[in-house]
């Protein structure tokens, strides 16, 4: 989206956008189906037919079967080791989870900008999204916990040995540390999708203003669309490991509530 003197505005593809171009208000409430909402429709469908497809359980497996049973195998190995035989009955949920992400983030990585009016809406970068799943996440660890554990749930604060008067301060702070968890897990998810979706914007600027500005503009341009493949290589890479990110530390949170280590 052009921005006035500035080629391109980075900060345009955040923008929550009713698809009709104009909200639908019922009851004072704004119904509106926007463009996040169609994304996220796009990432269920997406990850359904993926899904659905490599469920086939033939004897010999294709690719897709095959990139399937690599996906939930790997979970499983991760919810084992993290947690043990206990995690299984979780793995259904983290293996959800992983799941939604990952696509999440790769759809928004969609070259879709190459068509004129149309770009990709990530919706992993917005704190909403990302605070809900971290919100959730910690929810289930905390009915986790006080079900199997009762109020010696608050054991894990005090690491098992320490003296009562090291444990009046260590206490706290592990108290404090524990409520801030999902907080820093729905804040590395946003910022890093937000991150890596305003630097390539920012090339896409140089290399659109750059065109016209004679043979040093077209220099920058040709610097700039290498740096875009470079990053768009890198968030690649970030979109799979934000996702184990938070897959990996919602495991390890449950392993907490359930063997209290």
């Amino acid at each position: 989206m052009a921005a006035e003197g500035s080629g391109i505005d980075p900060m345009h593809q955040f923008l929550v956008e009713p698809l009709l171009g104009r909200p639908l208000v019922i009851g004072g409430y704004d119904i509106s189906f926007t463009n996040s909402a169609l994304f996220m429709f796009i990432t269920l469908i997406v990850l359904g037919v993926f899904m659905y497809g490599g469920m086939k359980r033939a004897l010999v497996p294709g690719r897709w079967q095959a990139a399937v049973e690599g996906m939930t195998g790997f979970v499983t190995n991760m919810m084992q080791t993290n947690i043990g035989p206990e995690g299984r009955k979780f793995t259904p949920y983290v293996f959800s989870l992983f799941m939604f992400i990952l696509f999440a983030n790769l759809i928004g990585l969609v070259p879709l900008g190459i068509v004129p009016g149309w770009h990709p809406f990530t919706i992993t970068s917005h704190i909403s999204l990302t605070a809900i799943l971290a919100f959730f996440s910690f929810g289930i660890v905390l009915v986790v916990g006080f079900a199997r554990h009762g109020l010696h749930f608050f054991s894990l604060f005090v690491p098992h040995g320490t003296p009562w008067y090291i444990a009046i301060l260590v206490a706290p702070i592990e108290f404090m540390s524990f409520l801030v968890r999902p907080f820093s897990l729905g804040l590395r998810l946003f910022v890093a999708m937000t991150a890596g979706h305003i630097l390539l914007d920012v090339f896409a600027s140089f290399v659109v203003q750059g065109i016209h500005g004679g043979p040093l503009g077209w220099t920058v341009s040709a610097l700039s669309f290498v740096m875009i493949v470079g990053v768009s290589a890198l968030e690649l890479l970030v979109s799979a490991i934000q996702a184990y990110v938070f897959a990996l530390l919602t495991s390890l949170y449950l392993n907490d509530a359930i063997n209290l280590h």
